[in-house]
């Protein structure tokens, strides 16, 4: 019965969380002790009774913090100077221009926004299709939760114990890199038009103002990640120090933030973290009816039993996220399906922090896949398109995303080298 509750009202359009826990509800009313309701509400408040869980409405308040002070001008016009001179030079700074502002946001969503509505019109103004330039967009904001700061790779370390959070932003390094580089390879090898220096109407300052221009935004994730790293602050802590840096750009560097803008700036975070914290809850509820079965426990006998060997394993996890990714938003796949799956991964000796890297970049990948992926409707909501034509386009992009994640299962080292020279 919880089962079909909760597919009929996922079916009916109710928001994952809402979903979860009418299921809940259902079932808790029509069974016996100990399954009485007011556990659902017991579990969800100590789901989110966690002080390292702070850090995600910190993180998102900097975000838009640093959307409000201007800066997606003044990272274009940085990544412009590295890269708007080469072959499909417009392409190749909107996905280095992501990697940029993914140590800024550290959210796909808040990146395909940001980034789109400056770069759709404009791509297809110098000789783009239309389409192309929304995928592309959508593809490149993948990178945004892989390097760090990330609210996902937060997120996994408080579902899964053991496992640091400086580890795990160390780990998506490289490959948040590595997408952006196989990317741009992509759209420099298919680009049938020479496109050479695209960005003049976006970018007028010399490359020098606009070198100087982006220095201070990339200051943040600097402060922000070296601090974790050095074990001065907890990602909490250095969550707050973002905000902080963020206002103080905002208001005395750029001016761009007025104080009466400060109330809807806070609201839109209040906002989007309230979406997030209520699907942790509401899973975090689910996890106890799973828990107190054995589900996880029986679920890993019968893979250890029945899967031969990690590659056996790996391919059945990328599989399984990747469609997974297709009718549930990542970070309830993950607070889902991780509890149950780490411990198996750590069973059969793969390492914990290359398993996390992995599931991370495996749902963010079903950010850009239909029927559910917010990033393209995000992208297609700028674009204006259809979701039938954007869908066709993104779908080279998602092969080339798939073959770097393949490329992360099977060569760990790309994942684990950096966090193990650093000491973690």
């Amino acid at each position: 019965m919880i089962y079909a509750v909760l597919i009929l009202a996922l079916i009916a359009g109710v928001p994952i969380a809402f979903s979860i826990l009418a299921a809940l509800f259902s079932f808790m009313a029509t069974q016996d002790n100990p399954y009485v309701m007011r556990i659902v509400a017991t579990e969800m408040f100590k789901s989110l009774n966690s002080f390292p869980l702070l850090a995600i409405p910190l993180f998102v308040l900097a975000g838009e913090m640093m959307n409000e002070s201007g800066i997606t001008g003044r990272i274009i016009a940085f990544a412009n100077v590295l890269v708007g001179r080469m072959r499909a030079g417009l392409a190749l700074v909107n996905i280095w221009a992501s990697v940029i502002f993914a140590g800024l946001s550290g959210s796909a969503v808040a990146d395909t926004s940001a980034i789109g509505r400056v770069f759709i019109p404009e791509m297809e103004k110098h000789g783009y299709k239309r389409d192309f330039a929304a995928a592309l967009t959508a593809a490149s904001s993948v990178i945004g939760p892989i390097i760090p700061p990330s609210i996902p790779v937060i997120i996994y370390a408080l579902i899964v114990s053991g496992v640091s959070v400086p580890a795990l932003f160390m780990a998506g390094v490289i490959p948040g890199i590595l997408l952006a580089v196989f990317l741009s390879a992509y759209v420099m090898l298919t680009v049938k038009i020479d496109h050479g220096d695209q960005t003049s109407d976006l970018v007028t300052q010399p490359a020098g103002q606009a070198l100087m221009g982006g220095i201070l935004p990339l200051l943040m994730p600097v402060f922000v990640v070296g601090s974790i790293l050095l074990g001065i602050v907890t990602p909490t802590e250095a969550a707050s120090f973002a905000v902080a840096y963020a206002l103080f750009l905002g208001l005395f560097v750029y001016r761009k933030i007025k104080l009466d803008r400060l109330p809807t700036i806070f609201a839109a975070a209040m906002r989007d973290s309230a979406v997030i914290l209520v699907i942790i809850s509401a899973v975090g509820a689910g996890n106890w009816l799973l828990t107190y079965n054995r589900v996880p426990n029986m679920l890993t006998d019968w893979v250890l039993s029945n899967v031969d060997g990690q590659t056996a394993f790996l391919i059945a996890v990328i599989l399984l996220f990747l469609f997974v990714g297709l009718f549930l938003e990542g970070i309830a796949a993950m607070l889902v399906l991780v509890p149950i799956l780490h411990p198996i991964a750590v069973s059969l000796g793969i390492d914990p922090v290359h398993f996390g890297i992995l599931v991370i970049f495996n749902l963010m990948i079903g950010l850009i896949t239909p029927p559910l992926g917010l990033c393209l409707f995000v992208a297609e909501g700028v674009a204006q398109v259809g979701m039938a034509k954007l869908t066709r386009a993104i779908l080279p992009f998602f092969a080339v995303e798939v073959l770097v994640l393949l490329i992360l299962t099977f060569v760990p080292q790309t994942v684990t080298w950096l966090p193990t020279v650093l000491g973690y």
